[in-house]
């Protein structure tokens, strides 16, 4: 394996990688309906190379973003 070889390697790998972390990382921060639907989205956003993909297509907006703890009154 030569270091080109290495660098597509790479090149296609950690793309993928980073987008499945931000799928998980992106699930477990909103807020589903139910605690099993959270587990579930966040299972398959951790699936390598195609989870992601699902999340974005089927799950990203099915969850909230919770609001802020901080009560703001003015």
């Amino acid at each position: 394996m030569t270091i080109q070889d290495i660098f597509i390697f790479l090149g296609f790998c950690v793309p993928f990688f980073l987008l499945t972390i931000w799928a998980v990382v992106n699930a477990a921060q909103k807020d589903f309906s139910t605690v099993g639907q959270k587990v579930l989205w966040v299972m398959i956003a951790s699936i390598p190379f195609a989870g992601f993909i699902i999340y974005f297509l089927f799950g990203f907006r099915k969850g909230k973003k919770p609001e802020d703890a901080v009560d703001r009154k003015n």
